[in-house]
C-alpha cells in the first residue's frame, strides 16, 4: 500500500470508530502524524486527497475539520465523475437508473404528501398536451427529483440525483427522433402519479420500470 494511501486509511479508521467525529478539528498536523506514525508530508496528501472528496475541509488559518459527512456533501465526488462519462456509457447510466429508481418511487407511494402530490400534478397541468422537448426533459428531471426526495432516502435520493445528468441528451434525442415519444412520456408520468395518490407501492413501481425502461431500449435499439 503506497504511504499516502496508508495515511488516507488510519484517517478514515479514526472517523468510523468515531475518534473523530463530524464537526470535529482534527489535531495538529505534528502531533496527528506523531500519533497515526506518518511523516507530515504523508499526512498532508492525505489531507488534501480526503478534502477533495468532501470528508475533510482545509480551513485556511483555522485548521482542518470532518465535514458533516453529509451523503448529498459526500456524492457530489460522483457527480464530478460521472459529468466526464463517455457516450458509450450512458446505456449503463440508464440500467442503474432503472434499477434504483422504481424502488425509490415505490417507497414513496407510503410517504409523499397530498400537498407534493398537487405539486406534481400542477406540474404536469403546467406544460399543456404538446410542450417543446426541452420543456418536457426539464419538467421530467423535476418530476423524478421531486418523487425520490419524497422516499425519505436521502442517499438513494443523492445518487439518482448524480445519474439524470448523463442522460439528459439521450431523453431529448428521443424526443426530437422518436415518434410520439412526447405523449408517451406524458402518459407515463400520469400513470405514475395516478399509482402514487392510490398509494400503490407496486403500481408506482411498475410505472417508473416502464418509463425508464422505454428511454433505455429505445437507445439500445438506436445504438
Amino acid at each position: 500500500m503506497a504511504v499516502t494511501d496508508e495515511a488516507i486509511e488510519k484517517i478514515k479508521g479514526m472517523i468510523v470508530s468515531g475518534a473523530l467525529r463530524p464537526g470535529d478539528r482534527l489535531p495538529r498536523e505534528s502531533e496527528l502524524a506523531a500519533e497515526l506514525g506518518l511523516s507530515r508530508n504523508s499526512l498532508r496528501e492525505a489531507v488534501r486527497a480526503l478534502s477533495l472528496i468532501r470528508i475533510l475541509d482545509v480551513r485556511q488559518g483555522d485548521g482542518t475539520y470532518v465535514t458533516s459527512l453529509d451523503p448529498q456533501l459526500l456524492l457530489e465526488a460522483l457527480s464530478f465523475v460521472v459529468d466526464f462519462h463517455r457516450d458509450d456509457t450512458v446505456l449503463e447510466f440508464l440500467a442503474v437508473r432503472r434499477i434504483l429508481e422504481p424502488a425509490a418511487t415505490g417507497m414513496a407511494a407510503s410517504r409523499i404528501s397530498d400537498r407534493q402530490l398537487d405539486g406534481l400534478t400542477a406540474q404536469l397541468d403546467g406544460l399543456g398536451p404538446e410542450p417543446s422537448v426541452e420543456e418536457l426533459v426539464a419538467c421530467d428531471l423535476e418530476f423524478h427529483r421531486g418523487i425520490v426526495q419524497s422516499s425519505g432516502n436521502s442517499v438513494l435520493c443523492s445518487l439518482l440525483d448524480g445519474l439524470s445528468g448523463p442522460t439528459t441528451r439521450a431523453r431529448i434525442w428521443r424526443g426530437l427522433t422518436q415518434q410520439d415519444a412526447v405523449g408517451r412520456t406524458l402518459r407515463e408520468h400520469r400513470a405514475i402519479l395516478g399509482a402514487l395518490r392510490d398509494r400503490d407501492a407496486e403500481a408506482a413501481r411498475s410505472w417508473a420500470t416502464v418509463h425508464i425502461a422505454s428511454v433505455e431500449q429505445w437507445l439500445r435499439s438506436t445504438l
